[in-house]
């Protein structure tokens, strides 16, 4: 299964566990049931590190400290019963250049039990961790109670 699928498939995962959990999430307004508001626009989630070469969007991702931000682009092409503001694209960052970018799957607070297997990050906090074997890294940041996924390839 080459990365392309792997990605999609988490992805697929995430939204199938957030609308099984929830069908009724509008969005029309851009906000989940409860108080949780899902932001539009762009979004910085602060710094993190990462251990390993990793592959973003095709794209090599040398190991070191990226800032990263979600830009306000969903990512394409949309999935059936996909909601586009879940899905969108984040640019790691060293200064002012974009050294990369890849789909973050958002998650609402209101929804994180029924995707999340283990105890999230804290507010305001980043977890980076190795899954299937070290073939692949999570970055998950938990920003004012609003989750972010996003899966790359070791390489």
């Amino acid at each position: 299964m080459n990365r392309q699928n792997v990605v999609a498939l988490i992805v697929a995962c995430a939204a199938i566990g957030l609308t099984a959990a929830s069908p009724s999430v509008g969005f029309a307004g851009q906000t989940a049931p409860g108080t949780v508001n899902v932001p539009t626009g762009e979004v910085g989630l602060g710094s993190v590190e990462l251990p390993r070469r990793v592959m973003a969007d095709g794209q090599a991702l040398a190991s070191g400290t990226y800032d990263l931000r979600v830009t306000a682009d969903s990512a394409k092409p949309d999935a059936p019963g996909q909601l586009a503001v879940l899905e969108r694209w984040v640019e790691f960052r060293q200064g002012d250049e974009v050294k990369g970018r890849e789909v973050v799957s958002i998650v609402p607070e209101s929804e994180i039990d029924s995707i999340a297997k283990s105890a999230p990050p804290g507010n305001g906090t980043a977890r980076v961790e190795m899954l299937k074997d070290n073939e692949y890294l999570r970055v998950w940041v938990n920003q004012n109670n609003i989750h972010y996924f996003i899966h790359l390839v070791v390489g």
